[in-house]
Formats: C-alpha cells, sequence, structure tokens
C-alpha cells in the first residue's frame, strides 16, 4: 500500500513503545489490516478514515479521522461487541477483502446500538449475531449444503446426523444433543439471503455456528465467551 485511504473499525490495540501501538483494524477495502499508529488509538466501534503506507505485513497508519460521535455499550451489547471483535480478529485473514462481512459487521454494530429499546432483546440479539456469523462463514470459504448429507445422499427429515467441519452432515444411528435432526438441517434450505432466520433456523444454527467457530479457533476458547457466561452467571446468582 502506498498512501492509500481506508475506511473500517477499530479491533484491537496494543502499546507499542512509548507513544506507538499496533492496531489491528476492520476495513472496507482490504478486511484485516494491521498496523502502527503514532497517535492515540480511536475508539472501538466507530468508523474511521486513516492512510496506510508499507510493504511488510504491519502498516504505517496516519492521518486518522473519527467520522462519528461515541458509541458506548452496556450489557449484552458489550460483550456482543467484544464478541464480533475478537472473532474478527481470530478468524479473519489478514489483507484479504470480506465485503460482506464488512456490511454485516457495520449493521450489527447499529442493531447493538438499539438492543435495549427490543421488548424481546434476546431474540434479537440472537437473529443479529447469527446473521454476521452466518456472513463470516460463508466467505472464509465454509458454506453449507443443508440438502445433502456428507455420502451426497438427501437429507431425510426423521433421520438424525452429526456434523463435523470436515465432512458435514454424517448419518447416525443414536440421540444426543450432539445430534440433529434432518428436519432441522432441510430448515435451511429455504433460507433466502438477508432475510431474517426463522426460530427453527435459530435454533439449529445457534448449535451449528458455535460448533464450527470452535474448531476454527483451535485450543484456544473465546475470551469474550467465557466473559459473557461469567456474567450470565453472576446475574442468576445476584437474583
Amino acid at each position: 500500500m502506498r498512501n492509500e485511504i481506508l475506511h473500517g473499525y477499530l479491533i484491537h490495540h496494543r502499546k507499542y513503545r512509548e507513544r506507538s501501538h499496533i492496531v489491528h483494524l476492520f476495513t472496507q477495502e482490504h478486511g484485516r489490516v494491521d498496523g502502527i499508529l503514532r497517535q492515540s488509538p480511536p475508539p472501538q466501534y466507530q468508523p474511521i478514515t486513516l492512510q496506510a503506507s508499507g510493504k511488510s505485513e504491519l502498516k504505517n497508519f496516519s492521518k486518522l479521522e473519527i467520522l462519528n460521535q461515541p458509541i458506548f455499550f452496556y450489557g449484552d451489547a458489550f460483550f456482543s461487541g467484544f464478541y464480533l471483535n475478537e472473532i474478527i480478529l481470530r478468524l479473519c485473514p489478514l489483507e484479504e477483502m470480506m465485503p460482506e462481512t464488512f456490511q454485516q459487521y457495520h449493521m450489527t454494530l447499529q442493531h447493538l446500538q438499539k438492543l435495549a429499546e427490543h421488548t424481546q432483546a434476546d431474540l434479537f440479539l440472537r437473529q443479529i449475531l447469527r446473521l454476521f456469523e452466518h456472513a463470516l462463514l460463508e466467505e472464509l470459504g465454509f458454506p453449507l449444503d443443508y440438502e445433502h448429507d456428507s455420502n451426497q445422499q438427501m437429507i431425510i427429515p426423521a433421520q438424525r446426523y452429526q456434523f463435523q467441519l470436515s465432512e458435514g452432515f454424517t448419518p447416525v444411528s443414536h440421540t444426543s444433543s450432539a445430534t440433529l435432526l434432518g428436519q432441522q438441517i432441510l430448515s435451511m434450505a429455504s433460507y433466502e439471503k438477508g432475510r431474517d432466520f426463522s426460530p427453527e433456523q435459530l435454533q439449529l444454527l445457534s448449535k451449528l455456528y458455535r460448533q464450527m467457530i470452535t474448531s476454527l479457533l483451535g485450543d484456544r476458547p473465546l475470551k469474550s465467551r467465557q466473559l459473557w457466561v461469567q456474567n450470565a452467571q453472576s446475574k442468576s446468582l445476584s437474583r
């Protein structure tokens, strides 16, 4: 890059020497981009523009401009924002344009600002997080075939299946919390991009996407998920 203007968001930063920071950005032009910023980093969740230069993986950033007023998340919105940023940092490759994921990230942040206004906030939150994960996993190269099993046979509504990231849906004879009913899987076959998920689809994707993301992350669990669980446990104990 040579004096290229980038539009995006700060995902993470850490101190570098006395007055600089290593910052990780999620940008419209190049997906995730890392670099050195020789000033205080911008707030998270706010759109920014800056100038990037350099041929190495670590760019030089300058001319930072923050485009909106400060955004503050509380409660579930805070943990959700933390989750989005952590998963982008952990899973998105460097300097690979991801337009669908970027657009969904932008929309999800807007939705999180209004989370407290919803009468069914929990359902709305699950909806927007699954939509983000859907875009992310597809652009990472993991679109799923919801009509055929691992043997390229049609999914049978009454059959039980076990999902593995490398194989897809494998028919099994046992029933457990780890298995999925064919009818559930087929509910996604008719999904139209851009629409909200049905309750049945949300139930399927909550289990499926969590398993996929856990497999992609490897041995290092998400800190955001651990903190979210701890917060939920603390709230239940205080009641």
